[in-house]
């Protein structure tokens, strides 16, 4: 084994810091991330996932498929430096943070067939990434938790 300097391991090979000196990405970085290493894979066709908006959340988690976009996402060493932990739909939801609607419409059978190319993929990826920066609604949980708390405080002021 030959012992080399870090500027000559740069010529040869990608090195890129340790995790713990890397600030996290936002949720716009991993995606646009994520978009550019599809935009550059080479691999041909990538497979995508079955009917994602029908089956139970809990067998959605585990969905994979060897060489869809998602693996194509967890060979990239900076997204896994970053925190994704796998090429299940799950992981990839919780990592990006992707609602169902926004995962269904990126690796769907429906929107594609059984294969798709990586550059169409990206580009609903980068769709992802700009919508990432808008606000969004409150959950309709959150509204009427935030609903019931005001009014409970009106009623206690009024009666007082």
């Amino acid at each position: 084994m030959k012992l080399r300097s870090l500027n000559e391991l740069t010529e040869v090979a990608e090195v890129y810091p340790k995790v713990s000196h890397r600030k996290k990405m936002t949720k716009r970085q991993r995606l646009e991330r994520w978009a550019e290493v599809l935009e550059q894979h080479q691999g041909g066709s990538l497979r995508s996932l079955m009917r994602t908006e029908f089956a139970p959340q809990a067998e959605r988690a585990w969905m994979r498929s060897d060489n869809s976009p998602l693996t194509v996402a967890f060979e990239d060493p900076v997204l896994r430096a970053d925190g994704l932990r796998s090429d299940k739909l799950g992981e990839a939801m919780r990592y990006f943070g992707l609602s169902d609607w926004e995962v269904h419409s990126i690796v769907c059978y429906c929107h594609y067939g059984h294969t798709m190319s990586a550059k169409e993929v990206a580009g609903r990826v980068r769709i992802a990434a700009t919508r990432a920066d808008e606000h969004r609604w409150p959950s309709l949980e959150t509204v009427f938790t935030v609903g019931s708390v005001a009014a409970a405080i009106l009623f206690t002021v009024s009666v007082l």
